[in-house]
């Protein structure tokens, strides 16, 4: 299948229940919306959206309750993966209609979906109780296993946690407990196209195992850009965005989208030729 197939990667939606606003600032709510609806709305349209992690703030059934029915607005299916803020049995219970979760209470939230022109493979690299990421020795093996049965197909990994030092201080102290054991599975298997990641509420890229691993900015708030090994945690309301994943059959092209109304768009040209 080589047609044209679009993935838009949302990330850190940190819904709340209630109406209330996140960290006493953020509407995280009416941005998920505005997302929702831009994506719904936009020509062409994407085939699928995955969700890379902290879908809630506290990981609670009413937060739940409250995200099931915006994600299900989307005009196209989705695909989640949880955060350090998630919590898994709730996660589980709140969108049992999602068939690709496994259903093994207390085990990881790994998964694979075979029906796309890539192959999406969904890892759970949270911690319970932690803000880092890992992904266990027998979850690296099931990934090995799973990627070596299909070696020919173009493939995306979606997880939470990039599994790389990102030069931001406060989200650097509880890294990746063991990203050098994953990129060592990942350089196993070139078919691995991207790793699409969350959590730092930033767009960022960086090459591992072979691969490229992106990180989604966040629906509503962004991590401030300050690279200070100090640096504290704050965050600010810089434009929300997304990532739009372009496969054409040859190879994928990753763009950088933005949510909200801009000035424009203007033409280059006029009758005359290009505008002076």
């Amino acid at each position: 299948m080589n047609h044209p197939f679009l993935i838009a990667q949302i990330s850190d939606l940190h819904l709340k229940a209630g109406e209330k606003l996140t960290y006493g600032v953020v509407d995280t709510l009416a941005a998920l919306r505005r997302a929702v609806n831009h994506l719904n709305c936009q020509v062409p349209r994407p085939d699928i959206v995955v969700v890379s992690g902290d879908l809630v703030d506290f990981g609670r059934p009413d937060e739940y309750a409250v995200l099931h029915p915006e994600l299900a607005r989307l005009h196209m299916p989705c695909y989640l993966v949880p955060g350090n803020h998630d919590n898994r049995e709730h996660l589980r219970a709140a969108f049992a209609d999602h068939h690709y979760l496994p259903s093994l209470p207390g085990a990881p939230l790994d998964w694979v979906v075979e029906e796309y022109p890539l192959r999406l493979i969904g890892l759970d690299s949270t911690i319970p109780g932690g803000h880092g990421g890992q992904l266990l020795d027998s979850q690296l093996r099931w990934l090995d296993e799973q990627l070596a049965c299909r070696p020919e197909v173009p493939t995306l990994l979606v997880l939470h946690h990039p599994p790389f030092v990102s030069g931001i201080g406060h989200m650097d102290r509880e890294p990746f407990i063991n990203a050098s054991a994953l990129e060592q599975v990942i350089a196993r298997h070139p078919q691995v196209e991207r790793l699409l990641c969350g959590h730092l509420h930033r767009p960022m890229q960086r090459r591992f195992g072979g691969s490229l691993s992106c990180v989604c900015p966040g629906t509503s708030h962004q991590i401030v850009l300050d690279l200070q090994p100090t640096a504290p945690a704050h965050f600010n309301l810089e434009p929300p965005g997304y990532l739009l994943h372009h496969w054409h059959g040859q190879g994928l092209v990753t763009h950088n989208g933005v949510f909200g109304e801009y000035p424009g768009p203007y033409p280059f040209y006029d009758a005359h030729g290009l505008i002076d």
